[in-house]
């Protein structure tokens, strides 16, 4: 079971990043100036929000969400650490 969760946020963060582009990480900064640690952390306020409300989107599995965002802020100071940013 562990390894099917991990496959399947695996496979979404791929399609999102292939829909999105690397915009978590490397934001187009057409309006927000904040850094994209800052940005990810306020996208993992707004899934906890969701989730302490009980406004969640029926469409939406925000837990899966929040568990993506955290990944990719772990992803985004590992790369900062690295120097590769």
């Amino acid at each position: 079971m562990i390894g099917e969760e991990c496959d399947a946020l695996k496979s979404l963060l791929l399609e999102k990043n292939k829909a999105y582009g690397n915009s978590a990480i490397d934001p187009i900064r057409i309006f927000s100036q904040a850094d994209p640690e800052e940005q990810l952390k306020v996208r993992i306020d707004d899934k906890l929000s969701r989730i302490m409300r009980g406004s969640e989107y029926q469409t939406e599995d925000t837990v899966q969400d929040l568990v993506g965002y955290i990944t990719l802020l772990r992803v985004y100071r590992k790369l900062k650490q690295r120097g590769m940013l």
